[in-house]
């Protein structure tokens, strides 16, 4: 794949499909858990950048509670649906991770969510 002048995306073929044959094998080989934990991770970090949280001089330039809503309510689906299949001891960080942006998002919004409103908080229950 490469970009344009426009920057609009050009997709280009594999090269006689063994690029797409060698990610296929590459990923067959990483555990659901890893794949599951590493969008959640992505997840966390694209929601604390959003709300203002990254180590940036520009932080606040950043801040979009709208995204960071979206991203926290996607990271509360993933982390509950996956919690029964990945266990406690990788759930429970994943879970005080989300905890602690639904926390944030809280302290960061001009008008305050009722309880159980907030951001993933119908996947979670009310966050306090």
């Amino acid at each position: 794949m490469s970009t344009s002048d426009s920057n609009s995306y050009v997709f280009e073929p594999a090269d006689a499909g063994t690029d797409v044959s060698q990610q296929i094998r590459d990923i067959s080989e990483v555990p659901a858990i890893e794949v599951i934990t590493t969008a959640a991770v992505h997840l966390m970090s694209a929601a604390a950048v959003k709300l203002g949280l990254a180590a940036e001089d520009n932080a606040a330039e950043l801040k979009d509670l709208d995204e960071a809503r979206k991203l926290i309510t996607a990271l509360a689906g993933l982390v509950t649906a996956a919690a029964p299949e990945i266990g406690s001891q990788h759930a429970g960080p994943l879970r005080n991770g989300l905890r602690s942006l639904q926390l944030a998002f809280r302290e960061e919004s001009l008008i305050p969510d009722a309880p159980g409103k907030g951001p993933g908080e119908k996947y979670t229950g009310a966050v306090n």
